[in-house]
C-alpha cells in the first residue's frame, strides 16, 4: 500500500494512538512533535475516564450530567452517544493492559468527581490514569506492524490536492507526508496562557492550521480553567486532581473558611477561587483530614509535586489557583469525526464534537477521545477511496512564534482568563494583530485571535466564559468562525 493511500494521524496522545490501534490492519502513519509520551496532555491526566459501569449507574444519567455541566450548549445526541459507548471503550483499554484500580472483589473501582451524580471515574493508583493509559498505548503502538511512528516532527500546513481535498501535511524543513485521509489529534491550547496545566507545546496549532485551510471552528471562547492547579510557581503548574475533593478534601481561604461548594462545577469553583485570590484572602485545598497519612499511596503524583516544593499536604493545605486546562472549542466535526473539509478528520481536544458545550464535565475528555477515535476507525478501517489526485503546490507554512511567546501567554492570561471584559479583549486583539504584522500568522497567534474574537462576540456569561460586563446568560447558541475570521488575524 502506498503512503498516499494510507491514513495519517497528526498527534500521538490518547486519541491519536488509540485511533491508530483501532485502524488495524489498515496502514497508518502517526506524527508526533516529540518522543512518544512527551508533550502529551493525555499523559498528565490524573482523574481518569468517566463511564457508567456500576449497577446503580446508567448511561442516561451520565448523559444528563454532561448536558447539565455544559450550560446549554451540549448536543444531547452526542452526550448520549459518548455515555452509551464509553463502557465498551473502557474495556478496550483494559484489554490493552491499562491497570485500572479494582475493588476487593475484582470490579473496576470508580470515584466521584465534581458535577457527577454517581461515582463513575475509573482511575489508576489514584492519580496516575493518564500515564498508565499512555504507557499501555505506546507499548501497543510500537509493537503494531500496521503503525509507522515518526517522532520529532512538527506539522505546519495542510496539503491539498487538485480538487481541494486535504491530502496530508507539510512539516518543518518541508517534509511532506501524503495520505488519503488525514486526522488531526493535536491536543489543546492551554500553552497560550501563562498559568496552565498543559505542556507548553499545546498552543492551539491543530485548530489554527485547520482554520487557515477553511475548516469551520466552533466555540473557541470556551477555555476551561481547572480550579485547583498547585500554586508553587511552576510552568506548567502541577495539578491537584478533582478526585481529592471527591474523597472529601475541601477548598478554604487563608482564614480556613470554606467559600464554595465542594462538588460544584469547574467554572463555578474556578471563578470563586479567582475572586478569593484577587481579594487577597488566598485559596487552599485542605486534604489533611480527608486524605492525611494515606496521601503518598492514594495520590502519589500530587504528593510528589507538593513535596518537591517543600510542602507536605499531610500537614498543611495546598495553595491552589485556576489554570488553563482544557479547550472545549475546536474544529467542528460530525458524529463520526469528519470536519467540514473533505479528507480531514479531527479527534480529541482539538475537535469540537458538541460533547462539552460551555463547560466540560470532569473526566469526560478521555472518554470523548476514545469514543470518537473508535468511531473514526469504524469509518476508515476498511474504506476504499478513489486514487488520490496529485498534490498542488504547497501553501507557504506560517511563521514560527519565538520572541513574543511569553508576551502572548501573559496577554491571554490577563485578558482572556477566568474573568473577561470587552476592554481587555479588544486590547488583546489589537496587540495580537500587531504581533501578526511583526511576526506573521504563526499558529499560536491565529489560535489566540480566534479565542479572543469569539469571546468578544459572546456578550453573555456561560459556563467557562465569564464576562464581567455581561454577567448574565442570554439565549444559548454555539459560536462558529470561518477562514475569514482566521485571516483577520493578519
Amino acid at each position: 500500500m502506498s503512503q498516499r493511500d494510507s491514513v495519517l494521524i497528526v498527534g500521538a496522545g490518547l486519541a491519536g494512538l488509540f485511533l491508530a490501534l483501532k485502524l488495524a490492519p489498515r496502514r497508518v502513519t502517526v506524527l508526533s512533535q516529540a518522543p512518544l509520551g512527551q508533550a502529551s496532555t493525555s499523559a498528565w491526566a490524573q482523574g481518569g475516564l468517566a463511564a457508567a459501569l456500576a449497577p446503580e449507574d446508567d448511561p442516561a444519567l451520565h448523559a444528563q450530567d454532561t448536558i447539565a455541566a455544559g450550560a446549554g450548549l451540549v448536543d444531547p445526541a452526542i452526550a448520549a452517544l459518548i455515555a452509551r459507548e464509553g463502557p465498551a471503550r473502557v474495556f478496550d483499554l483494559v484489554a490493552l493492559g491499562v491497570p485500572f484500580d479494582r475493588t476487593p472483589d475484582g470490579q473496576l473501582a470508580q470515584s466521584l468527581e465534581a458535577a457527577h451524580s454517581r461515582p463513575r471515574v475509573v482511575r489508576v493508583s489514584g492519580d496516575l490514569a493518564g500515564k498508565a493509559i499512555m504507557d499501555a498505548l505506546i507499548a501497543a503502538a510500537r509493537a503494531a506492524p500496521h503503525i509507522d511512528i515518526v517522532e520529532n516532527v512538527r506539522a505546519r500546513v495542510l496539503l491539498r490536492d487538485a480538487n481541494g481535498r486535504v491530502a496530508g501535511i507539510v512539516c518543518d524543513e518541508g517534509a511532506r507526508f501524503q495520505a488519503r485521509e488525514t486526522i488531526l489529534a493535536t491536543g489543546g491550547s492551554g500553552g497560550l496562557y501563562a498559568v496552565t496545566t498543559n505542556p507548553p507545546e499545546a498552543m492551539g496549532q491543530g485548530f489554527a492550521m485547520a482554520a487557515r485551510a477553511g475548516a469551520l471552528i466552533a466555540d473557541p471562547e470556551f477555555v476551561q480553567f481547572h480550579p485547583t492547579a498547585i500554586d508553587i510557581g511552576r510552568d506548567p503548574a502541577p495539578l491537584a486532581t478533582e478526585a481529592l475533593r471527591g474523597e472529601g478534601a475541601h477548598i478554604v481561604n487563608g482564614r480556613g473558611e470554606a467559600f464554595v461548594s465542594n462538588l460544584a462545577a469547574r467554572d463555578v469553583v474556578a471563578r470563586a477561587i479567582h475572586i478569593e485570590r484577587a481579594a487577597g484572602r488566598g485559596a487552599f485545598l485542605d486534604a489533611r483530614e480527608a486524605i492525611g497519612a494515606h496521601f503518598p499511596s492514594t495520590f502519589p503524583t500530587v504528593f510528589a509535586a507538593c513535596m518537591s516544593a517543600g510542602l507536605d499536604p499531610r500537614l498543611a493545605p495546598i495553595p491552589v489557583a485556576p489554570a488553563a486546562h482544557y479547550h472545549m472549542g475546536g474544529v467542528v466535526t460530525d458524529a463520526w469525526g469528519r470536519t467540514t473539509l473533505d479528507g480531514l478528520w479531527a479527534v480529541g481536544e482539538c475537535a469540537s464534537t458538541g460533547a462539552h458545550g460551555a463547560n466540560r464535565l470532569a473526566s469526560n475528555s478521555l472518554l470523548e477521545a476514545v469514543v470518537f477515535a473508535h468511531r473514526i476507525a469504524e469509518r476508515l478501517r476498511d474504506a476504499e477511496g478513489a486514487p488520490p489526485l496529485p498534490v498542488e503546490s504547497d501553501a507557504p507554512p506560517p511563521a514560527l512564534l519565538d520572541a513574543p511567546r511569553a508576551e502572548l501567554r501573559q496577554l491571554m492570561q490577563t485578558h482572556a482568563g477566568v474573568v473577561r471584559d470587552a476592554a481587555g479583549l479588544k486590547l488583546a486583539l489589537d496587540r495580537v494583530a500587531a504581533l501578526c504584522d511583526a511576526h506573521g500568522q504563526a499558529h499560536p497567534l491565529v489560535a489566540a485571535h480566534l479565542i479572543l474574537t469569539a469571546a468578544l462576540v459572546r456578550k453573555e456569561s456561560r459556563g467557562a466564559h465569564f464576562r464581567s460586563d455581561f454577567p448574565h446568560a442570554a439565549e444559548p447558541h454555539r459560536s462558529f468562525l470561518t477562514r475569514n475570521d482566521a485571516a483577520a488575524a493578519a
